[in-house]
């Protein structure tokens, strides 16, 4: 015979329910909050800054920003630093693109020396020089001509939907951003006041422990990416590099995905240097700059300014990004920073109370 439920178990049970349906219906919604949550993950980067002028001292006179005007600078001012970043590197693109097209053929030409012979004794009769590219392709159009019709009427359908999909993301962002840095601090509380009166201590100090944990791991992130960007850019600009600041600063900026950013702006660097250069020098600069980069990285700028204490292993990360990237998606990829924070915190939380459980002792 079933024990019957007493009231507090119906409504724990009653609730837990709703929480659920309501993280359900969130992860349905997936694709919709993109926008919201990236916004919503800006929006915690860039509030201190909000904060500091929303109660700036000049001297001993305290200065009241209102809090709009505040939110309205710091979000003018972080759009603006991407813009310029953007007119940065986008001029220099354009610029050396048409240089490394007109350097193609004489690399395909190298290739086609290279391998060439090796290729016609494998039986493989095919010349990697433009003609014979261009011979190859166009046998291959010719052969499955409706196939790659169909193919890029697919594509095109589908890019068109993911296009529109991004020009809203792009523009919802900064409106979403606005309100919420607005309304920051009134939003936690009342997210605040949803938690469980027996449960708001634990959950607070937890919440306190993530936002330390995310602080200093951000702040130390952007300070690496900055100093890393500068570096890479200086140093393939000396070695001779014409794309030194496009390939230094996207080195740099993707560095916080752990050995993805390395690994992308390593190839860049090894094409622009087979490209430009007519010897090995080239690559022997690139693998000196970038090995020496590595080091600095390594031993110097993360323990210094990231700090170890902080504990986000890089292989954590690396499975964070993949694993909810999986599940989710680019929402899951957005959310895998804080969440691998999350789940750290409540990991540390488990161990203490597994370490100090009589299950564990007995």
């Amino acid at each position: 015979m079933p024990f019957p439920l007493s009231v507090e178990q119906k409504q724990t049970a009653f609730w837990v329910a709703v929480w659920a349906a309501f993280f359900l219906l969130l992860v349905t919604l997936g694709p919709v909050l993109t926008p919201f949550l990236a916004a919503a993950i800006l929006a915690y980067a860039l509030n201190p800054g909000v904060d500091f002028l929303d109660h700036l001292r000049v001297g001993r006179l305290k200065v009241r920003v209102p809090r709009p005007l505040a939110v309205l600078v710091v979000v003018v001012l972080f759009f603006a630093a991407i813009a310029a970043l953007v007119l940065i590197v986008v001029p220099v693109l354009q610029k050396e693109i048409p240089m490394l097209q007109a350097q193609i053929p004489a690399f395909l030409a190298k290739a086609n020396d290279l391998l060439g012979p090796k290729l016609q004794e494998m039986g493989v009769k095919v010349r990697l020089d433009s003609d014979g590219i261009k011979k190859l392709v166009s046998q291959q159009m010719a052969t499955s001509g409706d196939e790659i019709w169909s193919a890029v009427l697919n594509s095109a359908r589908v890019g068109g939907t993911a296009v529109l999909g991004w020009i809203a993301t792009l523009v919802l962002i900064p409106v979403v951003l606005f309100y919420l840095l607005l309304d920051w601090h009134p939003m936690l509380a009342r997210i605040a006041g949803c938690v469980p009166r027996r449960w708001i201590g634990a959950t607070m100090d937890m919440a306190n422990e993530v936002d330390t944990l995310l602080a200093q791991y951000l702040r130390g992130q952007l300070l690496v990416m900055f100093v890393l960007a500068v570096y890479y850019s200086v140093a393939l600009a000396i070695a001779g590099f014409d794309v030194a600041l496009p390939v230094g600063i996207i080195t740099g900026l993707l560095v916080f995905i752990p050995y993805l950013g390395f690994g992308l702006g390593l190839v860049l660097a090894l094409i622009s240097a087979v490209l430009q250069f007519s010897d090995w020098s080239g690559v022997v600069a690139v693998a000196v700059i970038y090995g020496a980069g590595q080091v600095i990285e390594g031993f110097f700028l993360t323990p210094r300014l990231v700090g170890e204490r902080i504990g986000l292993n890089p292989l954590a990360v690396i499975f964070a990004l993949l694993a909810f990237g999986q599940l989710f998606g680019f929402v899951g990829v957005l959310l895998a920073l804080p969440a691998s924070a999350v789940l750290m915190v409540a990991f540390k939380h488990l161990r203490r109370h597994y370490l100090s459980s009589s299950f564990y002792n007995a």
